[in-house]
């Protein structure tokens, strides 16, 4: 019989790649979706039944933060987030074999603004705002489970980088306009993860049944926002790229119906308790992690 995996929320970016790499290592995976041909978030039935002697339930489920902020998007994003994870774990409550361990995403942003020093687990300073609350709310709906039968790990997850999507593809189109320069002050820190060593991050922890709780997934060396658009530059052999005052990007986040929070904030993260219990990332600086991108997508 297959090992079977449950992805909840996972027909984007990162939830299309875990599926490919899951099966590969031979899993069966079930997918909640309100994307036709997958299970149904109004279906519980459906899922417990897809949880029932399932190996792992990973939570990817929630609306993306690219739009502007009014009071009807935050609610969006909110509930998306918080009362998916509810769905999950009271459909847990009534598996009889439950899933030995449950991953649900969190963020990296949940951290303050941080110029100054690094966040840790351990040492990371809560931040304030929209975003933070959504994140702080989404832990709290996870942890308020009590699962005797489910390990559960809360991934705060940072800006994830691989070819087949994300954020590389806005990144790239800038290189390529002549718009590649420093963004804002550009002393921001940009936190990163290569999809790679997201999906390496969940087969360790899997391995590790000691480990639960929050962990950082990024990279051990984030880099500037000005580090960031160098480095673009270089490996797109692009040789100028305009810098975007604040005021500018505050008129193209409006027009772009986004917000200028997701360039803007300085989000200095670091993975202490996965290098504490050992895990060696295949992707730890940036310039390794594009010259990987950039060549398998060929810019």
């Amino acid at each position: 019989m297959k090992k079977k995996v449950v992805i909840a929320g996972g027909t984007g970016f990162i939830g299309a790649y875990l599926e490919r790499q899951l099966n590969d290592l031979g899993y069966e995976v079930k997918m909640i979706s309100r994307k036709d041909g997958h299970i149904s978030w109004s279906s519980s039935a459906e899922i417990v039944e897809a949880m029932e002697n399932a190996e792992m339930l990973i939570n990817l489920a929630g609306r993306s933060v690219n739009c502007r902020y009014n009071p009807y998007n935050k609610q969006e994003i909110m509930n998306s987030r918080t009362e998916t994870t509810k769905i999950l774990g009271n459909a847990l409550l009534q598996c009889k074999a439950p899933p030995s361990l449950w991953f649900n995403s969190s963020t990296a942003t949940i951290y303050r603004h941080a110029e100054d020093r690094p966040m840790t687990e351990e040492g990371g300073e809560i931040g304030s705002g929209f975003s933070v609350e959504v994140a702080k709310q989404w832990e709290q709906a996870f942890f308020s489970f009590e699962l005797p039968n489910t390990r559960q790990v809360a991934l705060r997850i940072a800006i994830v980088l691989g070819e087949d999507g994300g954020v590389m593809t806005p990144y790239k189109n800038l290189i390529r306009f002549g718009l590649g320069g420093s963004q804002g002050s550009g002393n921001q820190k940009f936190s990163w993860i290569h999809i790679e060593d997201l999906f390496g991050i969940i087969v360790f922890l899997r391995d590790n049944e000691e480990l639960r709780g929050v962990f950082n997934c990024s990279s051990p060396n984030p880099v500037t926002n000005r580090e960031l658009m160098g480095s673009l530059r270089r490996a797109m052999h692009a040789k100028f790229g305009l810098p975007a005052s604040k005021w500018m990007l505050e008129i193209g986040a409006f027009f772009m119906k986004t917000e200028t929070e997701l360039i803007l904030k300085s989000r200095w993260v670091i993975p202490e308790r996965l290098l504490k219990a050992g895990y060696s990332f295949k992707y730890d600086t940036l310039d390794k992690a594009l010259r990987q991108i950039l060549k398998e997508s060929n810019m």
